[in-house]
């Protein structure tokens, strides 16, 4: 069985007036299966605490339905906001895309070669 992995590529301001579509965007996906979602952030040009609020939110209603949420291509300003709040710790952060679908490729061939043994 395959992992389902949906990508979500907010853009521009993250911010309180787009925290509620944003969530449910996540929720959508959730809801459509996915296993995994990334978040990439790279058109990303400010987050602040409403747009936060909303992933952090997101988080616990994807590990609620047993699903992963991970993020990648944080600018310098989300870094600092997710280390000044420790969200950094909750979260998955990859540099990029690639990385996260590199890392994805891995762990599926891992996890095959236990199954088969």
């Amino acid at each position: 069985m395959s992992t389902v992995v949906k990508y979500i590529q907010p853009n521009g301001i993250l911010d309180g007036t787009k925290a509620t579509a944003f969530r449910q965007e996540i929720s959508e996906q959730v809801e459509a299966g996915a296993d995994i979602i990334l978040i990439d952030f790279k058109d990303v040009t400010f987050m602040d605490s409403s747009g936060l609020g909303a992933l952090v939110l997101a988080l616990k209603t994807v590990r609620a339905a047993g699903s992963q949420l991970v993020v990648c291509s944080i600018n310098e300003q989300v870094r600092i906001l997710f280390e000044l709040t420790s969200m950094d710790r909750v979260f998955d952060i990859f540099p990029n895309r690639e990385e996260f679908d590199q890392k994805s490729v891995e762990a599926n061939t891992n996890l095959q070669a236990q199954n088969k043994n």
